[in-house]
This record gives C-alpha cells, sequence and structure tokens, in this order.
C-alpha cells in the first residue's frame, strides 16, 4: 500500500479566490490537510498523481476552487486548467516515453468526487498485454474443423431481440467496474515518476 509520507502543501493562507469545502478530499489536499504526490502547482490549479490508478501515471488536475461541475467553472479556472492539462500532459508524456494518453473530465455522470478534476490517463502500450476478450479467444489447433465462423441463433421475435442489446450501466455499475480495474500506487514507483515529470516541468523536487 502506498503510504503518504510526501507534504505537499504546509501551513498555506488560501486566497479568497478559493472556495473550499470541509469534507471534499481534493480540497483537503489544496488545505494541505491531506498529502499527495503533487506533480505541478501554480496560483489555481494543482496536479496529482492518482492514488488509484486506471494505468500508471494516471493523474488529476484540479481547480484550487470548489465547483463540482465543469459548466459551472468559472472562465479563469477553465482557462488555467487547459494550460496545466497541456503542460502536465506534455511533461507525463516524455517521462512514459509514450504519447498516446486520455483527456477526461466527468459531470455528474461517473464523477467519484463533486469536485471537476481532469483525468490525464495514458494509453497502452502496443506491448503490453493483450484485452483478455482477444486473449482468451480459442486458438485454432490441428484438431479443429475448419469452417467459418458460428453466427448466433436468428432472433424472430423483435422484442427478444431488444431484451439481447446491452443496456446502459447504471451509475454504482460503473463506478464498481472502474474501481475494479484499478491498482495501488506503488510509493516507490510515484517517487520516480513524481521526480520525472517535476523535471520535465522544471518544478523543484517535492520536499519528502
Amino acid at each position: 500500500m502506498t503510504s503518504f509520507v510526501i507534504k505537499a502543501h504546509e501551513n498555506r493562507v488560501l486566497p479568497a479566490a478559493w472556495n473550499t469545502a470541509p469534507d471534499c478530499p481534493f480540497c483537503r489536499i489544496v488545505r494541505g490537510e491531506s498529502q499527495s504526490y503533487a506533480l505541478y502547482e501554480d496560483d489555481m490549479i494543482l496536479a496529482i498523481l492518482d492514488i488509484m490508478p486506471l494505468r500508471f501515471g494516471h493523474t488529476l488536475v484540479i481547480p484550487k476552487t470548489h465547483v463540482s461541475r465543469v459548466s459551472e467553472l468559472p472562465d479563469e479556472f477553465a482557462a488555467q486548467c487547459g494550460i496545466a492539462v497541456s503542460k502536465v500532459a506534455r511533461a507525463i508524456s516524455g517521462a512514459l516515453q509514450n504519447t498516446a494518453l486520455n483527456v477526461v473530465c466527468n459531470q455528474e455522470y461517473a464523477q467519484a468526487v463533486p469536485h471537476v478534476h481532469y483525468h490525464i490517463i495514458p494509453a497502452p502500450r502496443p506491448d503490453d498485454a493483450p484485452a483478455p476478450a482477444l486473449a482468451s479467444m480459442p486458438v485454432p489447433g490441428p484438431d479443429t474443423q475448419a469452417g467459418p465462423p458460428q453466427l448466433p441463433d436468428v432472433v424472430a421475435d423483435p422484442r427478444e431481440a431488444r431484451d439481447r442489446v446491452a443496456q446502459p450501466l447504471t451509475e454504482k455499475e460503473m463506478h464498481r467496474r472502474e474501481y475494479e480495474l484499478r491498482n495501488t500506487l506503488e510509493e516507490d514507483d510515484a517517487r520516480r515518476l513524481m521526480a520525472s515529470v517535476r523535471a520535465l516541468l522544471g518544478v523543484a523536487p517535492q520536499k519528502l
């Protein structure tokens, strides 16, 4: 498990523009009450490594003011978020030698923390393990009978066909599936990546 030994912020006085919420985990990090692996910070934005990443290098870019919906984010914070996302994505790409990534911002649906945040998620590398759906497909062998692929049975009743169509996941199901894909960020890995990204950003090493 990751041990939180890195103190990112100490005894800071918050600017009036920072509207923080007492129970928000991101606001606690902004106020210096919780620790994080900080990659980048300016007057309006904080970028930290996700401690339960979907993939190694998964980063959160967070405005320091507490707003739950990106559609309600003040213009000055929205503009600075865009600048920070670009800077941090460039540094993560350089540190991981992988320019492929996703940038995502959820609003309400799929939003685990009700504080605006952008996810920067490095894409899998070409040499990563294949997806389970492909890896588990049977490989034809010498005893396998050749022939065309088997198609599903034709459904005569349109209502039955409709029932076979995948239904959209509920928000609870979506959160559960995402959680199952996540891994715990190891401290040594986090420190090495943090040092690399901060160096590429020209940011001083974080005091441990």
